[in-house]
């Protein structure tokens, strides 16, 4: 890890030469990674466009620099590590060697199965090892993999099936969850009666829950895995990937109603996770590193899978849930496995630290050596507990702030080497270049300012398109400001200069680390027979950050409660658990604006209990609209 930052003042020198010199600076860092052909060019960029191409001319794949390149010196350390969801049932190690012999036993299987260069695939799959293979076969032989988190339903499934036109989908006959059984196939079987491109279902046995095998469709991992025994187990040779060949399209929520396919390319994303995962974790070989982020979000990709492997890394991974069966699992985990990196979400750490120290004063943490935070800005007072109850008070904290589109970590605290500062994110990563931007397209300049957060210069790891609609990527990410990207969210620069997220500034709500459009959201609620029209805030939730609250216009005659549990399920239906309202208040009308324009800012005011600086209401069309709502709002506290 020669490109690995030791001093804040090595970190100064790395920033200084990132932003002077780009090109030569990632192309030393490049040359860390293994090549099948040198690039031509480091950098080609117009974010008008927007068109951005790294290492230009570069032949490669990605697997190769994962797994074939730590053969010969580490093929017996352990590359993964899982912890299935109940402890009583063994756990499973697979070397860097085993996983290389799975991958390419796997990516035989998909080429058995009519799987080429370029061709999509669905990954519906629990959190098990066969998830690690399956991403990694796709990559081996140049497939797209588009892995979907198993909380989403059959209808999310098939828009994002339809949406990249996939050949193939990859499940399980079920999951677990806790002590819940997740019907993977089944939900998968719903989906396709919408999904004309999907030839054939490759399904593993994991829950042993009966399911139905449409003959000619499906067909079993494990019968799959013996046809290519039986062929001799041949090698499977790695396919030469252009450096901006499309790696994997991952669906996150937007402003509008459709999910958007975030495109990462294979040689700039592999540099940039490789190069921030060693960095912002100090990895050092032999480490035991737990993320405990699942692989259906970019947290799982980034960092679970292709940044730990690309650096030869131990990544642990984990089946289950953080409160069963009981609240110390995670701690149980870490002193189990003497893991030296723990990266979690802070929804976790709040639903821990609730259930009190009796969880985590019978374990052994003294293996930790670092600690990381991903999903959402950590609050104070679970960052303190972080910090002092599970880090002893000794453990670094990388309260690490990035996006789907990053592909790896933009700004955050670079363990035991920058300052670490409660609530935020600190100091850029070498070769990122943040800015303030206000309301009219002006730079903020010098520090203690806020603004809405761009970046003004491309990084290896940032995403190249959505699938199928360039225009969409255009708009949403490059339109705002002229040559910037723009993330979304607002930001404090302090006046020694570092930087704290404050939020989303658009209509994207960020419950749990999972962003969610409210568009998203409303067109479900929208669906119910009995609801007329319905708008979505987010307010502050003791766990979760940001909770759900709808607000909801809907026929005279409904049973209240009846017609709540309605809309809920309509959404886990249509959407997922994960995007469920946390309130739901019925309101008679909502307030607009004379053109008819819901005034989201007032909802999110009465939301939140902040009837203090609601502002003007005069403008409204009726006035008298957010009085009633806050009388409603007030009801519903009681």
């Amino acid at each position: 890890m020669s490109f690995q930052i030791k001093t804040f003042e090595e970190y100064q020198d790395a920033y200084k030469r990132s932003v002077e010199n780009p090109e030569e600076f990632w192309g030393d860092v490049a040359s860390n990674f293994f090549w099948k052909r040198k690039w031509t060019n480091v950098l080609n960029w117009n974010f008008t466009e927007p068109d951005i191409k790294w290492f230009e001319g570069g032949k490669l794949n990605i697997t190769e620099n994962c797994l074939d390149r730590h053969i010969y010196k580490n093929g017996d350390t352990p590359a993964i590590i899982w912890e299935p969801n109940d402890p009583s049932e063994s756990h499973r190690i697979l070397t860097y060697k085993q996983l290389l012999t799975k991958v390419e036993q796997f990516a035989n299987v998909l080429k058995n199965n009519n799987i080429k260069k370029g061709d999509r695939v669905c990954i519906y799959l629990p959190m098990v090892p066969e998830l690690v293979i399956a991403v990694l076969a796709c990559a081996r032989i140049g497939a797209i993999h588009s892995v979907v988190f198993g909380g989403f339903s059959a209808q999310s499934i098939a828009d994002r099936i339809n949406d990249a036109e996939c050949k193939l989908v990859i499940t399980a006959d079920g999951g677990f969850r806790g002590n819940k059984v997740l019907e993977l196939k089944t939900i998968v079987d719903d989906a396709l009666m919408q999904c004309k491109s999907v030839d054939k279902v490759i399904v593993l046995t994991r829950s042993r829950t009966p399911i139905s095998m449409l003959k000619g469709r499906d067909v079993w991992w494990e019968d799959e895995i013996k046809k290519v025994e039986t062929q001799g187990n041949p090698a499977c040779p790695a396919e030469e990937m252009d450096a901006e060949d499309t790696l994997f399209i991952l669906y996150t929520s937007g402003s509008t109603g459709k999910p958007k396919g975030v495109v990462h390319t294979t040689a700039g994303y592999m540099v940039y996770t490789g190069y921030t995962f060693a960095n912002t974790f100090q990895y050092q070989p032999g480490e035991v590193y737990f993320c405990t982020a699942d692989i259906g979000w970019i947290t799982g990709h980034s960092y679970i899978v292709y940044g730990p492997l690309s650096q030869g890394a131990t990544s642990l991974m984990f089946e289950g849930i953080p409160t069963f069966p009981d609240a110390g699992r995670y701690w149980d985990i870490i002193d189990k496995y003497k893991v030296n990196i723990l990266y979690t979400a802070p929804t976790a750490i709040r639903s821990l630290m609730a259930f009190g120290d009796e969880y985590v004063d019978s374990k052994d943490l003294s293996s930790l050596r670092v600690l990381g935070s991903v999903g959402e800005p950590i609050n104070e007072e679970a960052w303190h507990w972080y910090k002092d109850k599970i880090g002893k008070g000794k453990c670094p904290i990388a309260d690490t702030w990035w996006q789907t589109e990053n592909g790896g970590h933009l700004i955050t605290p670079i363990a035991d080497v920058t300052p670490e500062v409660p609530g935020y994110a600190l100091l850029p990563l070498p070769g990122v270049q943040p800015c303030l931007m206000d309301e009219n397209g002006k730079e903020i300049e010098g520090n203690d300012v806020s603004g809405n957060l761009c970046i003004k210069f491309p990084w290896p790891g940032m995403l190249r398109t959505t699938w199928g609609d360039h225009e969409r990527c255009k708009q949403t990410y490059f339109s705002t400001y002229a040559n910037m990207y723009f993330t979304g969210d607002g930001c404090y620069r302090s006046p020694e200069g570092y930087y704290r997220i404050t939020g989303r500034v658009d209509d994207v709500l960020n419950v749990s680390g999972h962003r969610i459009g409210t568009a998203e959201v409303e067109n479900a609620i929208n669906m119910h027979s009995d609801v007329v029209e319905s708008a979505i805030v987010g307010y502050p939730h003791p766990v979760k950050g940001q909770g759900i609250y709808a607000y909801v216009i809907a026929n005279h005659h409904i049973d209240a409660d009846k017609t709540r549990q309605d809309i809920l399920q309509t959404v886990t239906r249509l959407i997922g658990a994960i995007a469920k309202p946390d309130i739901i208040q019925f309101v008679s009308d909502l307030p607009k604006t004379r053109s008819g324009k819901i005034m989201r800012r007032i909802l999110r005011k009465v939301a939140e209990n902040d009837l203090g600086s609601l502002g003007d209401t005069s403008t409204l069309q009726d006035p008298t609209v957010v009085e009633k709502i806050i009388e409603g709002a007030e009801k519903l506290r009681k």
